[in-house]
């Protein structure tokens, strides 16, 4: 459970019984504001003693010396001014906030570094405090001891001259991190909380923010002929779910955006059965789908002024007797068929249907699809950047783009006819996996059948949506990525 913080702007706050944190630019005097909070003047020298030389994200952490209102004073170091990007700001939030945990008060000092702070850098900060405070811990029944327990209520008051444009600004920020902490908290929950019926109530709660939603159940899915993501549910005894979730905040002339997501809340393999070890981790075989129902959240809580269109196909993969079996061939909705070589290859099954489906609907401008879809992508990439593969140049660009102003970094990966050929099939239009050698490009040149000539691009988040390493924003094992990266996509480039 994250410690929830009452956060506020303002030109000037009272230290009794504070904890001060200041800002401070490598290279620099010790901020302004330290003759507020150290009116003898010792941190300096404290700082001299400790070679705290503001690097970027060092941290001073001191009890406050005698005479000083506040009770502890934090050092946050930002490096050299010219070098400040948004994504700095960000960190230091995070880093800040990982130094006042059992403060019940805080004051933060944006101002006197010499450089200007506006509203957006101060939105950018409180937004990295945010993210870093959130924790997972709801299913843990024996807690810290009370002295390092984080108080339920923390009172933030940011001191900057920009306080009228910060509050503002922050609106979008408290937005953005109730997506991604939503996004954190589907892939965190466990399997047996969540299911597919589970997850798609999730989404109805989304009305609340006046996003329309509808829940399409088996019996609908068979009318429309959704043979390639029944498949894949036909294992388990939890009913399948396709959630359409639609955002009209734009002009009714505008065509949509589209957003598809896959959301296996839990991967066995099917009758492919994955190997014992490391497979609770397939709890996050959904992070996709918690993207998409994020950003969801977000736009819809920031009233963007875009219309967008989220769908996530919802199911879970199990080995029982009536799972499909390798050599099974499906109809998908689009009328294609596709041989299963591999039941484990189950997600971009479930795509191919939802991709159609959106398609067919809706006619969007463009769909991007995220997916936790192959172990490959993480032989290519680790666990540091997403795959993007597309069809449409202008698309790609405009996601690096986005990727790289969030730092949820995106590399461009090929597609091809030759890759195209691998996954013809002797029986049926394709199959759904041609083995280990370019596992992830033929994933997409699969998912690429059913989306015609609509721009499209999809992204492999399967390093990046669970067990990323942990950074200053954040240090949970569901990372609620993508959730930034497409806001910032529909922000920068496709709002009225």
């Amino acid at each position: 459970m994250s410690a929830k913080f009452d956060i506020s702007f303002a030109n000037s706050a009272s230290l009794d019984d504070a904890c001060a944190v200041l800002l401070q630019l490598s290279g620099e005097n010790a901020p302004a504001g330290q003759a507020q909070v150290d009116p003898s003047g010792v941190l300096e020298k404290a700082a001299r003693v400790a070679g705290f030389t503001a690097k970027s994200m060092s941290v001073l952490d001191v009890l406050a010396p005698q005479g000083s209102p506040a009770d502890r004073i934090v050092i946050i170091g930002l490096g050299k001014a010219a070098k400040l990007t948004a994504h700095d700001w960000l960190r230091a939030g995070g880093t800040a906030a990982a130094h006042f945990k059992k403060a019940e008060k805080v004051v933060i000092y944006l101002d006197a570094l010499g450089v200007e702070v506006d509203g957006k850098a101060a939105a950018d900060f409180t937004l990295g405090l945010l993210l870093r405070a959130y924790s997972f811990d709801d299913y843990k029944t024996k807690k810290k001891s009370d002295e390092d327990k984080t108080p339920k209520s923390v009172d933030v008051t940011i001191v900057t001259a920009a306080h009228a444009q910060a509050k503002h600004a922050f609106e979008t920020a408290h937005a953005e991190a109730g997506g991604v902490i939503l996004a954190r908290d589907l892939v965190n929950l466990p399997p047996n909380v969540l299911g597919p019926v589970e997850f798609a109530e999730k989404a109805e709660e989304l009305k609340k923010l006046g996003v329309d939603v509808e829940i399409l159940g088996e019996k609908e899915m068979k009318k429309l002929g959704m043979g390639a993501l029944l498949g894949v549910a036909q294992g388990s005894v939890r009913p399948p779910r396709l959630a359409i979730m639609q955002w009209k905040g734009g002009s009714k002339k505008d065509e949509p955006i589209a957003f598809v997501g896959k959301g296996v809340v839990f991967d066995t393999g099917g009758i492919s059965l994955k190997p014992g070890a490391g497979m609770e981790d397939m709890k996050g075989d959904m992070g996709g789908a918690a993207a998409v129902i994020g950003l969801m959240h977000t736009l819809a809580a920031r009233k963007a002024k875009a219309n967008v269109i989220g769908v996530i196909g919802l199911v879970e993969n199990m080995p029982d007797g009536n799972a499909q079996r390798p050599g099974d061939i499906v109809t998908s909705m689009s009328g294609q068929t596709i041989e299963i070589i591999n039941t484990d290859a189950e997600g971009r099954l479930v795509l191919a249907d939802a991709l159609w489906y959106t398609n067919d609907r809706f006619k969007p401008k463009f769909m991007v699809n995220l997916a936790t879809l192959t172990g490959a992508i993480t032989v290519a990439l680790g666990n540091l950047q997403a795959g993007l593969f597309s069809n449409d140049d202008e698309l790609a660009e405009r996601l690096t783009k986005a990727g790289d102003v969030t730092q949820e970094k995106l590399w461009r990966m090929p597609l091809g006819k030759d890759y195209d050929k691998i996954i013809d099939s002797k029986f049926a239009d394709m199959k759904n996996s041609s083995g280990r050698l370019a596992g992830s490009v033929t994933a997409a040149q699969f998912l690429k059948r059913f989306v015609g000539e609509t721009p499209w691009a999809h992204l492999d988040i399967a390093g990046t949506a669970m067990g990323a390493p942990l950074t200053e924003i954040n240090q949970s094992w569901g990372t609620g990525y993508g959730v930034r990266l497409l806001n910032e996509l529909v922000r920068a480039n496709y709002e009225d």
